[in-house]
């Protein structure tokens, strides 16, 4: 995860009247009489939640500028991240950190349901809390953010409307849904655990880089995270949630002969500690790592051209699932000035078929587990204060509808609890378990036999089974599969020349039944669950690689006294 920056506020500004501007926020008062009573027994308990809704309560009755609409809605949300990483090198331990730090972001709209204020400086304010649990501390700092978010605010819906002037929508759509109140005070999560067993792991697993002179870099790095979210809103939502992710990930680096440099950073993406891999099973994960890199130095490079059969596994197949049809099944309202459904490509493909009709994809943020593993992309609610919404969002290869937040679109004007956030930034639509179904399924044998025979149909010599991807859908291990008697050949530098809708749409036969559960964490904690896929026809050309210069002289002798 990214380190969350403390931001350095000037609050003198905050406490000055200027001409016909009235100070609009009145600082907390000291007195215990001015406590708003919490919605449930459980914020009443925490003081968190407890500052939250005070200072909500003084916002709704209090917060108005001279001559400038009251707010119509307010909301806050606090993240209580803590986090832990720690990073091994070539058997020696580089870095290790403990974070600890509360992110607020203030929200308050101005206008109406139908138009309002959200639209650049009035996506809200971010402001750190404070760690202690002193009421007073927190209260401030909503306070003061709630302020700048009003004013803001104000200044939002003024040039909001100044642009929709040059701009119309037919039919017109809202700005932000309602939605139900609701009060969920879930557990705490916290990060009650030893790190030591698993740092040691990333020493003794990097110290491998011995059993190969010509590997370049050795790492692993492990990051634990517990988070805590809070959200309260004027319409009576009030909510509690806690999330544990855990990673361990290592990353190999070589050169072949020839320059290109070869990487892989295979990994372990968890929800719970039992889930962690132990010492002798990250061990093997990194030699397998290292063989495989060896392997990839002597591979041969991929032809200049190919179209035809390409078999993924289900690993890669995960990476297509979420970044082909998750990415374009969220709804993202476009600018007034590109009107449309979506921003996605899926905009113009609605109730119209996007895949075979033996798919169907579901994304269900409510289903904790899949054949034992925990999923991560799991929550109870999301970040806009919404339930979360098992969605089938294509049925039978139709786009039924799309995953969506309290922004509404064309056609889907309300959210089925996809608003999803990281800390600081502003809530939208986001995959959490990205499930693959099908009505028909083969064994992995039975998918390499049916690649073999349409590359038979096809006169091709082979076909192309991916085993793994890196970063932007480029293959990182893919093996050509002869035809004659279905031998695998790695080869190296390789990309797709198409990867995208038409091809999934048209030219995906057939899919395993090999079910993997990918959990992954980038913004946001997401999992997908998917099996092999075949595509009787894809481009296949060799990938315009930068070859680095090899080093000019050997690395130290490996038998060298440490």
């Amino acid at each position: 995860m990214n380190a969350y920056s403390t931001l350095r506020l000037v609050i003198a500004a905050a406490l000055v009247v200027v001409a016909v501007l009235v100070l609009v926020a009145v600082p907390p008062a000291r007195a215990q009489g001015n406590q708003a009573t919490p919605s449930t027994a459980g914020a009443q308990e925490d003081p968190v939640l407890r500052a939250m809704l005070v200072e909500l309560e003084r916002s709704k009755s209090q917060l108005k500028l001279e001559n400038t609409s009251a707010p119509y809605y307010v909301e806050y949300r606090v993240t209580d991240l803590d986090h832990y990483d720690a990073e091994a090198l070539f058997g020696s331990l580089r870095f290790e950190t403990r974070q600890k730090v509360r992110i607020l972001r203030a929200v308050v709209r101005v206008g109406d349901y139908h138009r309002d204020s959200y639209f650049r400086q009035g996506l809200g304010m971010v402001d750190i809390l404070s760690l202690d649990d002193d009421p007073l501390a927190l209260r401030q700092t909503l306070w003061l953010a709630t302020d700048r978010a009003y004013k803001a605010a104000t200044e939002a819906l003024t040039a909001k409307q100044a642009l929709l002037k040059q701009f119309s929508t037919d039919p017109p759509v809202d700005d932000f849904s309602r939605a139900a109140a609701i009060q969920q005070i879930g557990p705490l999560v916290r990060l009650d655990v030893d790190p030591a067993p698993w740092r040691e792991m990333l020493v003794s697993a990097t110290a491998q880089f011995r059993l190969d002179p010509q590997l370049e870099s050795l790492s692993a790095e492990m990051k634990f995270e517990a988070s805590n979210v809070y959200f309260v809103n004027s319409e009576g939502t009030v909510t509690r949630s806690g999330h544990s992710v855990y990673q361990m990930v290592v990353n190999g680096s070589t050169q072949a002969a020839d320059g290109m440099r070869l990487q892989r950073s295979p990994d372990f993406l968890v929800g719970s500690i039992a889930e962690l891999p132990t010492a002798a099973q990250f061990s093997a994960l990194t030699a397998e790592m290292m063989d495989s890199l060896k392997k990839l130095r002597e591979a041969p490079l991929v032809e200049e051209e190919y179209r035809g059969p390409v078999l993924f596994e289900a690993d890669p197949a995960s990476d297509i699932l979420e970044n082909v049809v998750g990415a374009n099944l969220l709804g993202q309202k476009p600018p007034p000035e590109k009107p449309g459904r979506t921003t996605g490509s899926y905009g113009g493909s609605y109730k119209n078929r996007v895949l075979p009709d033996f798919l169907s994809v579901l994304d269900d943020p409510t289903q904790r587990t899949f054949a034992g593993h925990t999923l991560v992309g799991s929550y109870a609610v999301d970040e806009e204060g919404v339930r979360a919404m098992p969605v089938l969002a294509i049925e039978k290869g139709i786009l039924k509808t799309f995953l969506l937040g309290r922004e509404p679109i064309r056609d889907v004007p309300e959210s089925n609890g996809h608003g999803r956030a990281a800390p600081s930034t502003p809530p939208g639509p986001s995959v959490g378990n990205l499930i693959l179904k099908t009505t028909q399924s083969f064994s992995p044998d039975q998918l390499k036999k049916k690649m073999l025979d349409l590359c038979r149909q096809q006169s091709k010599p082979y076909g192309y089974l991916v085993k793994t991807f890196g970063q932007s859908l480029e293959p990182r291990l893919l093996y050509r599969v002869w035809e004659n008697d279905g031998h695998e050949e790695l080869v190296r530098g390789a990309t797709f020349e198409d990867l995208d809708t038409r091809e999934l749409r048209n030219d995906l036969v057939a899919v395993g039944d090999d079910f993997l559960v990918s959990n992954r964490w980038g913004a946001l904690p997401v999992s997908v669950v998917n099996p092999s896929l075949l595509f009787d026809e894809l481009g296949v050309r060799r990938a315009d690689l930068t070859k680095d210069k090899l080093p000019e002289y050997p690395p130290p002798a490996l038998s060298a006294p440490r």
